[in-house]
């Protein structure tokens, strides 16, 4: 193959030519010099015809992208800096919350970043700061609305992905009851107020539960109602933290409890925790549905079912004040008695 620098030998007539051989010979040297002249054009002359295409293509990708470097207000968004000109105050409460990192969001864009993330592109409202309609307000907006703006963002956390089957969405409660982004009276997940004053401004029927004698410690401040329950929803009934054993918020704390033991106390894994305690408070000790052992005992160990065991014959049920667990002491499972005598 010609290369860039080479030169084409061409032998000389050999002695003796005749001037029959010249049409023959003729041809040959013109087919010759036709061949290394197409290879001179396509090893000399094509990289530069292929590197011209190639920057028409992506000239022409390049116009078909929008640009990147273009003003922001083209697309109506203004930034930050334009709103604080007005809302000053607002902006120093926003700056001091988590959304204010929202502001280092370069990968999304404009259209995710400070104020403009919430409430939709400033430019008009910048030009017609009289007319209310120029931005998207959260005051006047309905609480689907404003739980379809949040979710936007943070329907893919794991605490809100249940959001849409919790029980406050089906009760049209917004995001903003407990929340507020700008007025927040706690910095961790921007509440209006802590818990559980907040969770008593609806829940009014749990309040006096924690007041009785026996009663987690809630008001306290030991225990929080978000460490049991997900007030943006679970599978589960009343928002629990639970699994499939109805027992994971329980066991969170009382780890002892948790087993796996080699004789179960079938009701703690089928039923949860919840087959003999009352969570908020009672009036009986640990929480018990009951003032007598035996009769929560015997709620379910009698005749009538079949699958419990009911009480032995010699068992003196005379004895009014002696509890089951007195002798049944590991009730919640054992380890090496299937009577949980130990």
């Amino acid at each position: 193959m010609l290369r860039k620098g080479c030169k084409v030998h061409i032998p000389k007539p050999r002695t003796g030519w005749k001037p029959g051989h010249g049409t023959k010979q003729f041809s040959f040297w013109m087919a010759l010099i036709t061949l290394c002249s197409a290879q001179a054009y396509f090893i000399l002359g094509r990289p530069q015809a292929a590197q011209a295409e190639t920057l028409s293509y992506q000239d022409s990708q390049d116009k078909s992208k929008p640009d990147s470097q273009a003003p922001a207000a083209s697309s109506g968004y203004v930034g930050i800096e334009a709103c604080k000109t007005c809302h000053e105050d607002l902006y120093n409460s926003y700056e001091k919350s988590a959304h204010f990192k929202t502001t280092l969001d370069t990968r999304r864009g404009p259209s995710h970043q400070g104020c403009e993330g919430c409430h939709g592109p400033g430019a008009q409202h910048v030009d017609n700061p009289g007319d209310p309609t120029k931005i998207f307000s959260f005051k006047t907006a309905s609480a689907k609305v404003v739980n379809d703006r949040c979710m936007s963002c943070h329907e893919s956390g794991k605490e809100q992905m249940n959001f849409s089957r919790s029980v406050h969405s089906h009760n049209d409660v917004s995001c903003l009851d407990c929340h507020s982004p700008h007025h927040s009276k706690e910095a961790e997940f921007l509440l209006v107020k802590a818990q559980p004053a907040l969770c008593y401004t609806c829940h009014l029927q749990q309040k006096p539960q924690f007041a009785m004698p026996f009663h987690h410690r809630v008001n306290e401040g030991l225990v929080s109602c978000s460490d049991c329950h997900n007030p943006h929803g679970t599978v589960a009934a009343k928002q629990v933290r639970t699994s499939a054993a109805d027992d994971a918020a329980c066991l969170k704390c009382h780890a002892e409890k948790r087993g796996p033991f080699v004789f179960e106390h079938e009701p703690v894994k089928i039923e949860g925790c919840q087959s003999c305690h009352t969570p908020h408070g009672s009036p009986n000790p640990h929480l018990l549905k009951t003032s007598n052992v035996n009769l929560l005992c015997l709620s379910c160990h009698t005749t009538s079912f079949a699958n419990a065991p009911g009480a032995p014959s010699f068992h003196n049920q005379a004895a009014q004040y002696q509890a089951c667990t007195l002798c049944h002491s590991q009730i919640h499972g054992s380890n090496f008695d299937h009577t949980f005598f130990k």
